[in-house]
């Protein structure tokens, strides 16, 4: 495993880690924070980032002919990995959101995966995977808009797991995502354990506010899968809302 560099605040884990793939770290190496001033999620939102929280950047190498399965990849392994230990009722929402199952309410979002591709100094790409996770987090101290959505593990486990045992779940399962995916499994393996932790089969989805179907599945390299009527239509980007979800 690569070094840890630790931060009690930083403006984004995910910004140093890239900063120091580009200066030639090596793969594992990342960067820990409890707060972050200017934290980052997928399609350049804003990450909210008080304390309590987990928010934890790491340098990975994949398969460039699999890369993009790599952040649902990620967010399966972990919620995998926080359930078996924690027993707790996780999915995962395509193609990067950690969310927590309510048996009375809605899903809500627990956490998120980033993932951006670096170039090194030998020109070798890396993968450098951003996670923010709502370990012990107030949710009163998250910004209005994002809190009546968002969720804590501290809501399903008193007292919460510590910081640092979260961390280790995280590390032991991106570095086991990576290296499946520049291993010998095969598509439809991936495919299948992507699949067991997806949220959201069968229900309907909207993305970008304008197409809505049917969540059906996953493609090869990743995309959802939306039914619409006789026509099934393949979605490789946007802001997926799912049914179910708060």
């Amino acid at each position: 495993m690569g070094p840890r560099e630790f931060h009690e605040e930083i403006g984004s884990t995910q910004d140093r880690c890239i900063e120091l793939v580009r200066q030639g770290a090596t793969e594992g190496t990342r960067v820990v924070a409890r707060r972050q001033a200017g934290g980052r999620g997928r399609l350049d939102h804003a990450w909210s980032s008080p304390s309590g929280g987990l928010y934890l950047s790491i340098a990975l190498r994949t398969s460039s002919e699999h890369v993009s399965w790599l952040p649902l990849l990620l967010g399966a392994r972990l919620a995998e990995g926080l359930s078996d230990r924690f027993a707790l009722p996780l999915r995962v929402k395509w193609p990067n959101d950690l969310l927590l199952i309510s048996p009375t309410g809605p899903a809500r979002k627990v956490g998120g995966v980033l993932v951006d591709r670096v170039e090194g100094p030998g020109r070798l790409p890396v993968e450098v995977a951003g996670f923010g996770l709502n370990v012990a987090t107030a949710l009163e101290t998250l910004p209005p808009q994002v809190r009546e959505r968002a969720a804590s593990l501290t809501e399903f486990l008193r007292p919460p797991p510590s910081l640092d045992e979260v961390e280790s779940i995280v590390v032991e399962r991106s570095t086991l995502a990576s290296a499946e995916l520049r291993g010998s499994k095969e598509i439809g393996e991936i495919r299948a354990q992507c699949l067991r932790w997806l949220f959201g089969i069968g229900r309907r989805a909207t993305v970008d506010g304008t197409t809505t179907g049917t969540i059906a599945g996953l493609g090869d390299s990743g995309e959802l899968l939306l039914d619409q009527g006789p026509h099934r239509l393949v979605i490789r980007a946007g802001d997926v809302r799912v049914e179910g979800v708060a």
